[in-house]
């Protein structure tokens, strides 16, 4: 008899481990699927992208539309990046400087800035911090005029100075990102270099900045990103075309003998396909510096 009153006794939390577990794996698959869809519909328009680079002319807006040029046509991408219209390696070259250049500025004086809000002590530290944060509210379109009459000013109009220059005093999302990261970081690391004798710059440079290197990936990948895709800064502070870089001259492409969708898809694809492979090789480093794990023992 007490063999069987206790017999339920024992199957219940076994009974309830199974049930979590299938619980557990219906909320699994059910989100799973969710991103799958949402997935799908950010795709599409990617996919529409890549299909059109390979169509003729007279098969782009097709109704209904056709997902499978016929025939498929590899030497649009030959025609849109050897056109004169569209000088692709020009373009490419002063891309990668506007967009090199300013990425190890902004990410060395954020570093620098972070580092003195993190780990400095001194007085009216949190009022400047503040400041800082606040200039992330304004609108770029509001210090726009007063930027370029200052750049005017400077004789720099008409060159890559305005769109360089002003990332070397660092960026107030960065400088954000990096020191919530630096916060993290124990104190004993910088209490043994003093005492072994090291002073702040040597703290900065070899002990701190090994540490972030997550973070700072991050700040350098989402800056290069948007030094890429920058048109407005281009376009208002570049005058000659020889000047300009990848999104201005697709603007230019497609104006100049109007619109040929299919050899515009082509060089749009061209121009976006660095920034994927940029994300696929940083990946890993770029997803744990978003996480912000801290220190790794």
């Amino acid at each position: 008899m007490a063999q069987t009153l206790s017999t339920p006794s024992r199957t219940r939390p076994v009974y309830n481990r199974r049930l979590a577990a299938a619980r557990r794996l219906l909320i699994s698959a059910f989100d799973y699927t969710v991103l799958s869809v949402v997935a799908l519909l950010f795709l599409v328009p990617f996919l529409w992208l890549i299909v059109t680079s390979l169509k003729p002319l007279d098969q782009v807006f097709t109704d209904p539309v056709t997902w499978w040029p016929d025939p498929v046509l590899w030497e649009n991408y030959i025609t849109a990046l050897t056109s004169p219209a569209f000088p692709f390696v020009s373009l490419l070259g002063n891309t990668l400087f506007y967009a090199g250049v300013s990425t190890i500025g902004v990410t060395i004086s954020s570093a620098v800035v972070a580092y003195g809000f993190a780990r400095l002590r001194f007085w009216g530290k949190d009022t400047l911090f503040v400041i800082t944060l606040a200039t992330m509210m304004l609108p770029q379109i509001v210090t726009l005029i007063p930027t370029y009459v200052l750049f005017r000013q400077f004789g720099w109009v008409g060159s890559y100075a305005p769109l360089i220059v002003p990332h070397f005093f660092g960026g107030a999302f960065n400088i954000f990102l990096l020191r919530q990261f630096l916060l993290t970081i124990p104190w004993d690391f910088t209490d043994a270099a003093l005492v072994d004798g090291a002073g702040e710059f040597t703290i900065l440079w070899r002990i701190m900045l090994p540490l972030v290197k997550p973070a700072l990936l991050v700040v350098a990948v989402l800056h290069f990103m948007f030094a890429w895709n920058d048109f407005l800064g281009p376009l208002i502070y570049l005058d000659e075309s020889s000047e300009y870089p990848l999104v201005l001259g697709l603007y230019a492409f497609q104006t100049r003998f109007g619109i040929q969708w299919h050899l515009l898809m082509a060089a749009t694809l061209s121009t976006t396909f660095p920034l994927i492979l940029l994300f696929f090789v940083a990946q890993r480093s770029f997803i744990e510096g978003i996480a912000l794990g801290g220190v790794k023992g």
